[in-house]
């Protein structure tokens, strides 16, 4: 069985964990995402959203959950991954002090589990300045320096210039990062979390879902696939996120995936249709440039 796939989403106190959180949950587009948190005070769910409350779980629409686990975050991964049926996906919030990648070496002690990335929420208006503070300013930049994705949360309230000079600045804070502007936590789950929604499916649109664009790529040959995952994650294409299976030169099935600029490629288990999903801001992603560069048919 594949392991289940685990985003840890960071961010100091106030930058809008919460309200990404809520936002990922509203518009799951049929997956069935798992939220795990220190206690339920700390992520309090959208009213609406849930469905029933008890013996530490709470229900949400869509089959959706949301799960405390105090001081045994393995077990509760381990329940997660055992549950019929397994979620699809699992959120880990993290509390606003702790550092992202102190969790993600926690959490892989966890048999039936990987790592699926570091989303860092950030407040676009007040970064730079915490970040400076002789108090919290160790803590928001550590966090920065483990993200595989940054969201830029309110940056409707930043003018175009002050936000250009915080995209620099975050640039050099979290060098292995991409960042991706928002508003009010707004982000399309395809741009943060690696299940992929099927293309024409349909899935409700907003703001978010009009910032990004996704192609389809279909293989008409092996492919050198370790180099071809490198390049998806750090080449000039706009690629955020990719996930698919190709075929490399000798016929043997891969999975890659990428998030932000890190990459991977593991022996595919059990029969695919060989193709590659990328997803990437509308205006910067590179069809021709990804067709060339993959040798296949976008």
């Amino acid at each position: 069985m594949a392991p289940l796939p685990v985003t840890v989403i960071g961010g100091y106190l106030g930058a809008g964990k919460t309200t990404l959180v809520n936002h990922l949950l509203r518009h799951a587009a049929g997956r069935r995402l798992a939220v795990l948190v220190n206690e339920f005070g700390d992520l309090p769910i959208d009213a609406d959203l849930i469905e029933a409350e008890e013996d530490g779980m709470i229900s949400i629409a869509g089959g959706c959950i949301c799960c405390s686990f105090g001081s045994d975050l393995i077990g509760a991964l381990g329940d997660l991954a055992a549950m019929e049926p397994r979620p699809d996906h699992i959120l880990v919030e993290s509390s606003g002090v702790a550092i992202p990648g102190a969790i993600v070496s926690t959490m892989l002690l966890a048999e039936g589990i990987r790592s699926d990335g570091i989303v860092v929420v950030v407040d676009g208006e007040t970064v730079r300045q915490r970040a400076q503070d002789d108090y919290v300013g160790d803590t928001i930049t550590r966090q920065l320096s483990d993200a595989d994705i940054v969201v830029v949360n309110k940056t409707d309230l930043l003018a175009p210039a002050a936000q250009t000079e915080l995209m620099a600045w975050l640039a050099e804070a979290a060098p292995g990062a991409i960042a991706i502007p928002a508003e009010r936590g707004r982000v399309a789950p395809g741009a943060l979390l690696g299940v992929l929604p099927a293309p024409g499916a349909g899935q409700p649109a907003d703001h978010s879902d009009r910032l990004f664009d996704s192609v389809v790529l279909t293989p008409e040959s092996g492919q050198p696939v370790e180099e071809l995952a490198r390049d998806l994650a750090t080449g000039p294409h706009g690629v955020i996120r990719a996930k698919g299976y190709l075929r490399d030169v000798d016929g043997a099935l891969w999975l890659i995936q990428t998030v932000g600029r890190r990459w991977e490629v593991t022996a595919a288990q059990g029969p695919h249709e060989a193709g590659l999903v990328c997803i990437g801001f509308r205006d910067r992603l590179d069809r021709d440039g990804l067709a060339e560069l993959a040798g296949v048919t976008a």
